[in-house]
């Protein structure tokens, strides 16, 4: 495979990627390292690992990351509730207390995270670390020795080796610096909001059965949006789910029915800052541009 066929695969099924995020993602499955992905919300980024794992025919098997996050509902914990009834159960029996923690912390008593789920199947899962700028620094620092050695130590199991090496994506915001440890064991791409060429595109994939009239005007009234002072530039998901929305409604013009444009921005503007920045008139005015 070859970074291009790498692209029309994605292509193929459903996402438009350019040719540096399209070779980023080669480069990661090749090498088997792991690719970050920095960029602002909506752009694609979480759904480049979706589309990986169904170009791969594999599992995808997704971390999502947050402030507090820790080992335990990242990696593995005990059923503790379980084993507590086991203990009651050996108690019953007289077993000795070696065997008791023998059979309480076993297999059968373990619960799998995300990072002990994605080293442990047969067959290479793609392994999505949502957002990892949300999680702390402390467990940033964890991630990494996962990362370098796809191994995990169990005290009382004892090392998990990866059967095979997940392919694995992480995806940031913004919301905080990394550290240059993660991102010198990381493949790098900073996504985009894409150009008007690729945003059309992405679209067409999307949705073929819009107007071309109706789709230019959607992608040039988008493009136009996001150079508004606004709190939460709207992303591609919010563009498609505009296309969506105005089809539904029969829309087949954005000059149409100004009242029904401005009600359906409820799927572009996420806030009531931004709501306020884009009265009729200032609608009316990107409307008017995107004709």
């Amino acid at each position: 495979m070859s970074w291009q066929s790498m692209q029309a695969g994605l292509a193929d099924a459903g996402y438009v990627a350019s040719d540096d995020l399209a070779m980023a993602l080669f480069l990661a499955v090749t090498l088997g390292k792991p690719l970050l992905l920095e960029g602002p919300a909506g752009v694609g980024k979480t759904q480049i690992a979706k589309t990986l794992a169904d170009m791969q025919s594999t599992r995808l098997i997704r971390l999502q990351c947050y402030e507090g996050l820790d080992a335990s509902h990242a990696i593995y914990e005990w059923n503790y509730q379980r084993q507590l009834l086991a203990i009651r159960a050996s108690a019953d029996e007289h077993l000795p207390a070696a065997d008791v923690e023998e059979r309480i912390f076993s297999e059968k008593y373990l619960l799998e995270r995300p990072l002990l789920a994605a080293i442990r199947q047969d067959v290479a899962p793609v392994l999505l670390i949502d957002e990892i700028d949300r999680a702390d620094e402390e467990f940033e620092a964890y991630l990494l020795e996962i990362l370098s050695d796809f191994q995990i130590t169990i005290p009382e199991l004892g090392t998990v080796t990866a059967n095979t090496r997940p392919h694995v994506i992480l995806t940031a915001n913004g919301a905080r610096d990394l550290s240059d440890a993660l991102r010198r064991r990381c493949l790098y791409n900073y996504v985009d909001y894409p150009d008007r060429g690729t945003e059309l595109a992405i679209l067409h994939k999307r949705c073929p059965e819009l107007e071309a009239r109706l789709a230019e005007q959607i992608v040039g009234f988008v493009q136009a949006l996001r150079k508004e002072e606004l709190e939460k530039k709207p992303g591609v998901a919010e563009m498609l789910d505009w296309a969506a929305a105005l089809a539904g409604l029969g829309v087949n013009d954005l000059a149409d029915d100004p009242d029904k444009t401005q009600a359906t921005l409820v799927c572009l503007l996420k806030t009531e800052r931004d709501r306020a920045a884009v009265p009729k008139e200032v609608q009316q005015r990107l409307a008017g541009k995107a004709a």
